[in-house]
């Protein structure tokens, strides 16, 4: 059921109760979770946090806190599957969803007791009519219209029973048009998974309602929204729309601290609307390596040609930039060279053909030293969170890091995050570029697909779920930018890395194809579901989001055959 009034519905409700937070390993789903941690601080609200990475942790999550909690509150998770046959809970068990994932399961819809959605309908929901996929069974009452009275004559019970008959059967063929009709609605209605608004910004409006909402939690929003253009959850239009929603509450936040005296105090908090660059961490990098090392300009360059490190070398020249100081570390820079930077990185931009070098995005300084942008955020919680540094690889600690990042008390954990974004964004630069250069990506028909070798450099980062779409989506579009076969170039990707060697799996995901005009909707979730089951290969549908599967290494070709045959 659809909750419409957060705050009485929800927020009211679970005022004076001890609640079980079960959080996705996602940065929208960090930055949600850091707001109502604020929120339930102000409100003295006893918590437990849980992070869940897939179904199978959020059912042991549930099993392991029935007893103690009556309600959950789920943060991008648990929306697009039917929740209760899942976890099958006492009838006293509240779950509150909080989820980006689309099409939301029509069970949760439906269910007016015990699941309360706190999700904006004003999202392209599209949801089955109730009476078009749920009905009463009225063929209970058939056998009783038969008549057993022995004193009728025999001739007028035939006719009677012949129109009983033809009751039943008109009832059984309407019974199976109604049910070919629901398969059908229903897979109109699930075929496709996609993104919704993003949780943060959800958790930050109610915030807004409650008077409660805080510079950090406009913050976290930002962070959360940002999140879903940086890992391509959501079209360009539906992000310009959201960063405009957030322009407003930045304007009258920073309206609102203008009169106060520590609006310039040591430790204050500013955070600014920006006309950006889509430089990855350029503040935080030398503009030479974010340039190298951004897929936007990587791939507008064809970096991973000889042709494409000339040409780069003719843009720095085209802007009059010395080398030295382009190679040196941004902070370092002229002061008189960073003035006007974007202005004249635009201009030169726009003759080699890259029109949209700026991108709209907000900045934040914390006190006078420290300024990050908000995709420099979501890089470093990324890296935290999918942190391969330490051999015994452990989700909670990660998650705890990750967390902590976000605070802007913790700058030198975020510090180190951005470190180790930077480590996975060239790992991911060059991934992409031995794949093209090697002709790794191959055409199998109705899509495009990859497999990265055991033993190929840095592929045990890549056995993680974030990190393998970033790679996946950078790899499209390079690839797009340098084949020559137009048909190609409208192909989704699926893209295939060890995940396990012992265990012998892989992890393999599926992207839709690259164009300007993407609805960002993926198709892959319903096909693997379906090749897997033709096949009966071994596959394990864990993640939260269906387009990312594990699969035995030995069943990889067959299940690539059955998805050709499928998807042809």
């Amino acid at each position: 059921m659809f909750i419409t009034d957060l705050r009485k519905n929800f927020y009211d409700v679970v005022a004076n109760q001890r609640v079980a937070l079960l959080v996705a390993a996602d940065i929208d789903a960090l930055c949600a979770c850091k707001i109502l941690q604020a929120l339930f601080h102000c409100d003295q609200i006893q918590y437990t946090l849980v992070p869940v990475t897939g179904w199978q942790d959020l059912s042991t999550a549930f099993l392991e806190h029935k007893e103690q909690f009556r309600y959950f509150v789920l943060i991008n998770c648990g929306a697009n599957v039917d929740l209760l046959e899942m976890l099958q809970p006492d009838d006293d068990s509240i779950f509150f969803i909080c989820d980006t994932h689309r099409p939301v399961d029509v069970v949760n819809v439906y269910n007016d007791t015990q699941i309360k959605l706190l999700i904006k309908q004003d999202d392209d929901l599209g949801v089955p009519a109730y009476d078009d996929i749920f009905r009463d069974d009225e063929d209970g009452g058939d056998s009783g219209n038969e008549s057993d009275e022995g004193s009728e004559p025999s001739g007028k019970r035939r006719r009677f029973d012949e129109g009983a008959i033809e009751r039943r059967i008109e009832r059984q063929r309407a019974k199976r048009e109604w049910e070919a009709r629901r398969r059908e609605i229903l897979f109109d209605y699930e075929q496709y998974e996609y993104h919704g608004t993003s949780a943060a910004m959800i958790f930050f409006e109610l915030a807004w309602v409650l008077t409660k909402d805080t510079k950090d939690m406009l913050w976290w929003a930002i962070i959360g929204l940002t999140d879903q253009w940086v890992h391509d959850k959501i079209t360009h239009m539906k992000y310009v729309s959201d960063i405009a929603t957030m322009q407003r509450h930045v304007s009258r936040h920073n309206h609102r601290n203008e009169d106060e005296e520590n609006s310039l105090s040591i430790d204050c908090m500013r955070i600014s609307f920006e006309y950006d660059l889509r430089l990855t961490l350029y503040q935080h990098w030398s503009l030479y390596e974010s340039i190298c090392n951004s897929y936007y300009t990587a791939c507008c360059f064809k970096l991973w040609t000889l042709k494409g490190q000339k040409k780069l070398q003719e843009f720095l020249a085209d802007m009059g930039l010395p080398l030295r100081q382009v190679k040196q570390k941004f902070n370092s820079m002229d002061i008189t060279i960073k003035e006007n930077l974007r202005d004249v990185i635009e201009e030169s931009s726009n003759k080699y053909g890259m029109k949209d070098i700026r991108i709209q995005t907000f900045g934040v300084h914390f006190g006078f030293k420290n300024r990050f942008l908000a995709s420099d955020m979501v890089h470093a919680a990324a890296a935290l969170l999918e942190s391969t540094e330490k051999e015994q690889n452990d989700t909670t600690d990660n998650f705890i890091k990750a967390l902590d990042s976000l605070s802007r008390n913790n700058l030198d954990c975020l510090k180190a995050g951005i470190d180790l974004a930077k480590k996975k964004l060239i790992a991911i630069q060059q991934t992409v570029a031995s794949c093209i250069c090697t002709n790794l990506i191959l055409s199998q028909g109705p899509f495009l697909y990859c497999y990265l070798m055991e033993g190929t450099p840095d592929v045990k980062l890549f056995s993680k779920p974030l990190a393998l779409t970033l790679l996946c989506k950078y790899l499209l579009k390079a690839f797009v930018h340098s084949t020559r076969n137009k048909r190609c170039k409208l192909l989704p990707l699926i893209m295939a890395a060890p995940k396990d060697v012992e265990k012998g799996t892989v992890i393999v995901v599926g992207i839709p194809p690259d164009s300007e005009t993407s609805d960002k909707k993926n198709f892959f979730g319903r096909a693997f579901e379906k090749a897997a089951e033709s096949t009966s290969s071994r596959t394990l549908h864990d993640h939260f989001d269906t387009s990312i599967i594990e699969l035995k290494t030995e069943d990889r070709s067959k299940f690539l055959d059955a998805l050709i045959t499928l998807l042809s």
